[in-house]
């Protein structure tokens, strides 16, 4: 029983509780793993046989650790710990004949998936581009997640694109059953249809499975929480693990109420609350209670810890968004003899935020590695796009031609483009020159528009055309989910850097601009990650750790997203995703936020996020404290109100390129010669940094 000993008074019970329902609402950092993994050899040590012991996580790493740890604790065990999944594959094996497949069925995977779906629509001619084949996955995955029977997908998917997903996923399934294969969804699907319908395999397993225990139990989805409930609806021996506060995942399908209805479901439940936190100082628990109180469906927990109050929790306000990734990488540098770079992490709430923190860490040569998502330019969107622009630029580009000729979709497949490819080389020609007919004319037909929409637009201005005539905003319009959403924030994050440069240089050159971006893009491929701050989304922290993290972008329209203010439980759940955020830090703290900043190609303004405004004025240090109180927006900084009126033959100074003459002038842009090493640029009449003579 020393296993005991390391433990505090609230783990220890819950621990040492063995027979009927239990939930432990565990707080941030307070131990949660070793509960459980202490918990399964207490059970052992019991005299329960470790075969009739279930622990259910919800990654593979977690389960590694959970048995990495019990076999330190209690060697030879044979308790099973795995994930949902992992659990419904053994089901599965075990009952494949019951429900009607051969044992050696096989598992595809979301890409396998994707083809069956794209050969369905493609032999019933379902080509559009508000239905996507990734819109339908994404919906046959609700439907199987939620446990829609026959009838209700008859009554939901009734009308318009709903009808012909319906359509698609009847198909889906005869190809599946037809191929004797099963999707990841059905893995756990299958085996609550197998527990309903066949009783006697049910409690089979309710016999063999007398314990169980639920990691993470707030990010459960329906299919889930249906699962645990019919094995522990026997004996009700269900132990819990989990923290409403902590749950984030609302847009993949989670329920938080499911733990806070655990009472409801099970009677005389013991109820047990993990408030000692083991990673945070005070201050930063305190600012992390002291915004989760705000919400109103919650359990009621306060997190507290021995490691003393620490210091204040400290508040960056700045200028713009430049001048707050600025006063980050000051702050780094500050604390560098303390920390290792490791020690450091910096989150924002939407991956849009961090091209331009890559960019200025980049210039400030600190090296950095980015978690859960690619660095800005090798994202699939903004390499797409790119190569749009490199195409408007030299159509006689193949490479960026062979990349989006069919992105998004148009129709124009592999044989088609072998033909091209044979056509030209037969004839000696670029790509671009052999096209002549079909779907592809269309698409040579939109490049010949966008570049003499090129000559008439501004950078950001092409940008925009180019999102809405290739079609590329309306795929990802037209298929709702977090991951086209985070692309379309990047796609108008992209305006920013378009704008940054206009206002920077004063030029609309496509030339200068994507030879800019290449060196930043090129750069960016080679840093030394053996010591680097890491760049993270909030949602992607989840579970991690570090010494010092920084909070940017603590704006209303940024964090709490804008999308919040929209939708049911919005600003609950960006509430939470704030407290998880804030309970990664263990000794230091900063929040962050800007007086304007440029996003999606504009400048707004956004007041502090309300988050900010929850957290006791005590625990802040605040720097720059009269930012935001009374004092109106700077004017723009590098444009002029008044737009100057050119002439061909014009002389201008320009603060770069020098002196040059104006060649002609269409619309807000002039184009002039400059000497030999510039050449002729395309600026903007009202760039401050041009002087008339």
């Amino acid at each position: 029983m020393n296993y005991l000993e390391e433990l505090n008074d609230k783990q220890i019970e819950a621990v040492i509780h063995v027979d009927g329902p239990c939930l432990v609402l565990a707080g941030a950092g307070s131990g949660k793993t070793k509960v459980l993994t202490t918990r399964i050899a207490r059970l052992i040590d019991c005299g329960i046989p470790s075969y009739n012991i279930l622990a259910i996580t919800f990654t593979n790493k977690a389960a590694k650790e959970m048995k990495d740890r019990l076999e330190r604790i209690v060697p030879g065990n044979y308790a099973f710990v795995g994930t949902f999944h992992s659990l419904g594959v053994r089901i599965l094996r075990e009952n494949a004949s019951v429900l009607g497949y051969d044992k050696n069925y096989s598992i595809i995977d979301s890409d396998d998936a994707l083809s069956i779906i794209k050969k369905i629509m493609k032999e019933k001619t379902y080509i559009s581009k508000d239905i996507t084949p990734s819109y339908v996955r994404n919906k046959i995955s609700s439907i199987k997640n939620d446990m829609l029977s026959d009838n209700e997908i008859d009554n939901y998917f009734s009308s318009g694109n709903d009808s012909i997903v319906k359509d698609i996923y009847y198909e889906y399934q005869a190809i599946l059953r037809k191929n004797n294969s099963v999707d990841f969804d059905d893995l756990l699907l299958l085996p609550v249809k197998l527990f309903m319908e066949h009783k006697d395999v049910l409690e089979s397993y309710q016999d063999k499975y007398k314990y169980i225990l639920v990691d993470e139990y707030q990010d459960t989805n329906e299919v889930q929480y249906k699962l645990s409930k019919l094995l522990a609806s026997k004996y009700k021996n269900i132990f819990v693990v989990g923290d409403p506060d902590q749950s984030i995942y609302m847009f993949r399908g989670a329920n938080f109420r499911n733990i806070l209805n655990f009472e409801r479901d099970y009677k005389n439940a013991k109820v047990i609350s993990l408030e000692e936190n083991y990673r945070s100082t005070n201050n930063i628990l305190e600012a992390a209670n002291s915004v989760i109180k705000n919400n109103k469906e919650r359990k009621e927990k306060n997190l507290w810890s021995n490691k003393g109050e620490g210091k204040k929790i400290k508040y960056l306000r700045a200028y713009d968004g430049k001048h707050e990734i600025q006063l980050v990488l000051d702050e780094i540098k500050r604390i560098k003899d303390e920390y290792d770079y490791n020690d450091i992490s910096v989150l924002y709430r939407t991956n849009a935020q961090a091209r331009l923190v890559e960019e200025m860490f980049l210039k400030a040569n600190i090296p950095y590695k980015v978690v859960g998502s690619y660095y800005f330019y090798n994202r699939k969107e903004i390499k797409d796009l790119i190569c749009y622009l490199r195409l408007i630029l030299n159509k006689d580009d193949e490479i960026s031609l062979l990349r989006v000729i069919n992105v998004p979709k148009r129709g124009i497949g592999e044989a088609t483009i072998k033909k091209i490819e044979e056509t030209a080389r037969d004839n000696n020609i670029s790509m671009f020159e052999a096209i002549s007919k079909g779907k592809e004319l269309g698409f040579k037909n939109l490049i010949f528009e966008l570049i003499k929409d090129s000559e008439e637009l501004s950078l950001t201005d092409l940008v925009e055309d180019i999102l809405s005539k290739t079609g590329i905003r309306a795929e990802y319009e037209s298929n709702k989910n977090l991951e086209n959403e985070l692309r379309l924030d990047n796609l108008e994050e992209f305006k920013s850097i378009t704008k940054t440069f206009e206002e920077r240089t004063g030029s609309v050159s496509l030339e200068d601009f994507l030879e800019e971006i290449s060196l930043i893009a090129d750069i960016s491929e080679h840093r030394d990650d053996s010591d680097a701050v890491t760049l993270m989304t909030m949602h992607s922290a989840k579970g991690l750790e570090f010494k010092v993290v920084f909070l940017v972008g603590m704006e209303d329209g940024i964090f709490p997203h804008q999308n919040a203010f929209f939708e049911s439980q919005g600003l609950e759940e960006e509430r939470r995703l704030c407290y998880v955020a804030i309970t990664r830090a263990k000794e230091r703290l900063y929040i962050s936020n800007a007086k304007r900043r440029m996003l999606y190609g504009k400048d707004v303004v956004n007041p502090p996020s309300r988050f900010i405004k929850e957290i006791d004025e005590d625990l802040l240090e605040v720097e720059n404290k009269n930012m935001f109180e009374g004092e109106k927006i700077d004017k723009k900084k590098y444009y002029s109100d008044d737009v100057v009126d050119y002439k061909d033959g014009d002389i201008i100074n320009h603060d770069v390129y020098g002196k040059g003459v104006v060649v002609s002038i269409n619309g807000d842009i002039i184009t002039v010669a400059f000497n030999k090493k510039y050449g002729i640029k395309k600026l903007l009449k009202n760039y401050k940094g041009i002087t008339k003579e």
